[in-house]
């Protein structure tokens, strides 16, 4: 099929935080404007549309992903955690409260997909050292603070995950 005989809309299935979605999506759409623009998940923010950023990462399968550059076709089948998705029905994640408590976000733009590289981090390592929360975190920009209350949330939360208990306690400890 050429370019210009594709359909204009398409029908597809996506799985956004556990939850399936048949949905139609102009053809050229990415991830992100999927996101946004159909499913109303606002979390993930439009950022430099460039990929240059990380405002837009989502998790894809548990690793992060720019979804600004993702197009959407290549989410389907698989399963997408957005920033509405890391909390769960108890409240928040140990990485929001931590942030929140550390004081590591400023204008909350740059904050979703921090979080969300953050928690990929987390999902495969649970005591990671400063240098691979950097790493980690390298493709997120923040223009607002600096990054060491953001790696202190970090280190907070993966000690609150590991401890089993809620960021505010592992502080007052």
């Amino acid at each position: 099929m050429r370019c210009w005989e594709r359909p204009l809309i398409e029908i597809i299935r996506l799985s956004v935080n556990g939850d399936s979605h048949e949905i139609g999506v102009p053809s050229h759409y990415t991830l992100l404007e999927t996101l946004r623009y159909v499913l109303g998940l606002t979390g993930s923010k439009q950022g430099c549309d460039k990929g240059d950023c990380g405002a837009c990462t989502v998790l894809l399968d548990g690793l992060p992903t720019l979804s600004c550059i993702l197009p959407v076709q290549e989410a389907i089948g698989r399963q997408v955690t957005t920033i509405e998705g890391l909390a769960d029905p108890d409240g928040p994640h140990a990485l929001q409260d931590a942030l929140d408590l550390t004081g590591g976000a400023q204008c909350g733009f740059c904050t979703p997909g921090i979080l969300m590289s953050a928690a990929a981090l987390l999902n495969v390592n649970s005591s990671p050292t400063r240098q691979e929360i950097r790493e980690a975190l390298s493709g997120n920009l923040c223009r607002c603070t600096g990054y060491t209350k953001i790696y202190e949330a970090v280190e907070l939360a993966a000690r609150a995950l590991r401890e089993q208990r809620p960021p505010a306690e592992v502080l007052r400890s």
